[in-house]
């Protein structure tokens, strides 16, 4: 696969303009002038203006002296559609078998590589410019490397989760490196091979993680680390503190389990209560509106919780997505015994969630302040 020679995109967002370094997740905000100033310089093969060097070299250290914009730049398309951001489920199959993973059965399965690239179109179409590859573990799909190059190629801003386990790998590293994510996030486990290969059912996975660990740090690969608590791994909770401050600059961590997006309750038994946290009432978000997800068939929701009605994106095309407001609208509605209560304001899970903790049968107390 050819490398391609952006050296920055240029692009619409939302309401905005911005100037964005693949590989970093700073940017530069612009005017519309300055846009429509680049997108015409990049047509007619111009230098590149000298603020753009000026603002380059501020915010990246970036020298584009002597560069044309039509090799320097990538200069996305207006989108009328406004979705911004998407996570994308490559494949939902995974090599470890974590109990909290809220897949439930983990299936090796998705797209060929031929409407998989007609899939990436419509959402660099539909104006995506973060977007997130996942799964499942999305790095063993066999069409990662080519899917992962054409969500950078087309203009788009990556950020793979992974469990690591492949990144040490020279192909892999090559693929990263040459085509920089903004963004590689991993999830902490355990912080000795016990703990971490008890909690995902897999002898050598801490081995690997950490081999994956150390790979993308020296490669200089942008680290996010995840640290879960559960009741397998709490009582090394300080030492998996550490063990991902060492690593990563963008440490954060999840406490609070999910039941699976079938509704299946096993994930809540991996709850640690010590470790559940007040969290913060929900107030509404643009799920559906400015972002979406995007199933290993195609078919985009709301989000990652709500599923119940989906857009067949490879039928529909970039127009379905006009749908996908007013399901996300009707989705956040208060349902059931939901509707009228006195705590709606300070509550803090939005209704999709709601639904899928009953769908599993959960107790009240691990989603409803009335519990």
């Amino acid at each position: 696969m050819p490398v391609p020679t952006h050296e920055l995109i240029v692009a619409p967002f939302l309401d905005e303009f911005l100037v964005l370094r693949p590989g970093d997740a700073r940017g530069v905000k612009i005017k519309g002038h300055h846009y429509l100033e680049l997108r015409q310089s990049a047509q007619d093969s111009s230098p590149i203006p000298t603020w753009l060097h000026t603002a380059a070299r501020r915010q990246w250290g970036l020298d584009l002296d002597g560069k044309l914009s039509s090799s320097a730049l990538l200069v996305r398309d207006h989108s009328p559609h406004g979705h911004g951001r998407a996570s994308y489920e490559v494949n939902n199959g995974c090599n470890w078998a974590c109990p909290h993973c809220i897949y439930g059965d983990k299936r090796h399965e998705g797209l060929p590589w031929e409407p998989r690239q007609k899939l990436l179109h419509i959402l660099r179409d539909a104006g995506v410019q973060w977007i997130e590859l996942g799964g499942g573990e999305c790095t063993i799909d066999r069409h990662f490397p080519e899917t992962y190059a054409l969500a950078y190629d087309l203009g788009m801003m990556v950020e793979i989760l992974t469990n690591g386990s492949t990144l040490f790998r020279p192909h892999m590293l090559d693929l990263l490196t040459t085509r920089r994510p903004y963004r590689v996030t991993m999830s902490v486990y355990g912080a000795t091979e016990a703990t971490f290969d008890g909690f995902t059912r897999r002898r050598g996975a801490f081995k690997k993680f950490m081999r994956g660990l150390f790979a993308a740090r020296e490669a200089g690969l942008p680290l996010s680390l995840s640290v879960v608590i559960t009741q397998e791994n709490a009582h090394e909770a300080p030492a998996m503190r550490r063990l991902a401050a060492q690593y990563a600059p963008r440490v954060r961590e999840y406490s609070h389990m999910s039941p699976s997006f079938a509704g299946d309750v096993e994930p809540l038994a991996q709850q640690a209560p010590e470790y559940l946290h007040a969290r913060t009432p929900f107030t509404g978000c643009d799920a559906g509106h400015t972002s979406l997800n995007v199933s290993p068939f195609g078919m985009a929701s709301v989000c990652k919780i709500s599923r119940d009605q989906t857009i067949p994106l490879l039928r529909d095309g970039v127009a379905g997505l006009s749908r996908l407001g007013g399901i996300a609208d009707q989705a956040l509605q208060r349902q059931g015994g939901c509707t009228g209560c006195s705590l709606q304001k300070s509550c803090t899970t939005c209704m999709p969630l709601v639904k899928l903790y009953r769908k599993a049968g959960s107790s009240l107390d691990r989603y409803c302040q009335h519990a």
